[in-house]
């Protein structure tokens, strides 16, 4: 699996995954966690949230357009933009993390 395209990233959260370097070797029997596995899970659960966020916030935009509360379409398309496009990187993202996890299953030990 190639996972270059995860480099590209514009999510600050994950660029700065990215750069981290998650174990530091001091010697041949030890190591030291820098960067650990909660970090990178509680980023992925925040970046949920925000994706969560931002669909609820659409739902929002579009009962208020359909009870006539407010006439105003450029915050609508904001919001279904902005949570579309959060849904589909988050799924993205979703699909490469169960490609890897495939990959590793299938490795022969």
């Amino acid at each position: 699996m190639d996972i270059t395209s995860l480099f590209s990233a514009n999510s600050a959260s994950i660029a700065k995954a990215v750069h981290n370097d998650f174990l530091v070797y001091d010697t041949p029997e030890t190591f030291e966690e820098v960067g650990s596995f909660d970090a990178m899970l509680s980023t992925a659960i925040e970046n949920i949230n925000t994706t969560n966020a931002y669909l609820s916030d659409a739902e929002n935009e579009e009962m208020k357009w359909a009870m006539g509360e407010t006439e105003n379409t450029h915050d609508l398309t904001i919001a279904l933009s902005k949570a579309s496009t959060a849904l589909q990187y988050t799924v993205a993202i979703r699909d490469k993390l169960l490609d890897a996890y495939r990959e590793i299953m299938q490795m022969q030990i």
